[in-house]
């Protein structure tokens, strides 16, 4: 009897999914709950501006990371789950069209789908419940007694952690990674790009963009409007847009005798 083999496609936030920085919209609505100063407000703004036109860096990102667990410092569940609540609608409105068509295609080849992000899981899960996605990888900051401690209750989810996440839940749901799909925009994500068998680069950084066309990978570009290929391996979009090839989007999940 022929076994089925599951496989997945783990999404990038950031400037994959959506077209700016999630941390930095969080940032603005804690700075209206006076959860954050003006004046980290306004660094998270060059951070996010930075982000925009260069992509991530490791410095950047974990500097924004220890002003976010710095400012839900003593904060409530409940509190964090309000401004989730301000968020949420506000990304929802800055997902490009293109990955949601994307997300659809993988939906009907029976393929689970799944955001993955160093943003926190308090804004990603509901996310990825709006987009109908099947979960979420995020970073989780501690509770205790209700409240946050400032601290991460599990390995930052960036870079290698990213990675090492996506293992963990494919060990346990049974994915076969070398089936399975990822994107990103940001040479940070090369881990999980590579831990996948059918790696894709969205809008992707200068050296990302040089380490996909060396080796072959899929680049594809999305903006609000429209989405062109720059290149691909075999893959091929359909003149509805949306129409990928079989290498890219298989219909089918694999089977094994």
């Amino acid at each position: 009897m022929a076994q089925e083999r599951l496989s997945a496609a783990f999404f990038d936030l950031d400037r994959t999914l959506i077209s700016g920085s999630s941390l930095y919209t969080f940032g603005r609505a804690a700075w209206k709950n006076d959860m954050v100063t003006t004046g980290q407000l306004l660094s998270d703004l060059r951070s996010a501006i930075a982000f925009r036109f260069s992509g991530s860096t490791d410095d950047s990102a974990t500097g924004v990371r220890d002003r976010v667990l710095d400012a839900i410092r003593g904060a409530s569940v409940e509190e964090l789950s309000s401004l989730g609540d301000q968020v949420i609608p506000r990304l929802v409105d800055d997902v490009r069209r293109e990955a949601q068509g994307f997300l659809e295609l993988h939906r009907e080849a029976g393929r689970d789908t799944f955001m993955v992000t160093a943003s926190p899981i308090e804004i990603v899960e509901p996310l990825a419940d709006e987009l109908e996605m099947t979960g979420a990888i995020a970073t989780v900051a501690e509770i205790v007694d209700g409240k946050y401690t400032g601290e991460l209750s599990e390995p930052f989810c960036y870079g290698p952690g990213k990675a090492q996440a996506i293992g963990k839940l494919a060990a346990e749901r049974g994915y076969d990674l070398a089936l399975s799909y990822g994107y990103s925009d940001s040479v940070s994500d090369l881990p999980m790009l590579e831990l996948v068998g059918h790696p894709v680069a969205v809008n992707p950084d200068r050296e990302l963009e040089r380490i996909a066309r060396a080796r072959g990978w899929p680049i594809v570009e999305f903006s609000r409007t429209a989405k062109r290929v720059i290149g691909t391996t075999t893959a091929a979009v359909g003149a509805a847009g949306l129409a990928v090839g079989t290498y890219f989007l298989g219909r089918r999940q694999g089977r094994a005798a």
